[in-house]
């Protein structure tokens, strides 16, 4: 199990990217948190979830 935002999620096995696609994220909005490190955009497709993994995702929102 993987904890999403304080959400424990059956996602271990899976690459970042394939998670963030499958739940609709907007890659271009968000900010991903990988155990306490930032994770590049570039890197979404190599990082693989593991259990007990911890991914915090802040979701950036335009206005003004």
């Amino acid at each position: 199990m993987v904890r999403v935002n304080g959400e424990e999620k059956d996602i271990a096995g899976k690459t970042l990217a394939e998670y963030l696609t499958a739940a609709n994220y907007d890659m271009k909005r968000i900010a991903v948190e990988h155990n306490g490190d930032i994770v590049a955009v570039a890197r979404y497709g190599e990082t693989v979830l593991m259990d007990g993994d911890g991914i915090e995702i802040v979701s950036f929102v335009g206005g003004g």
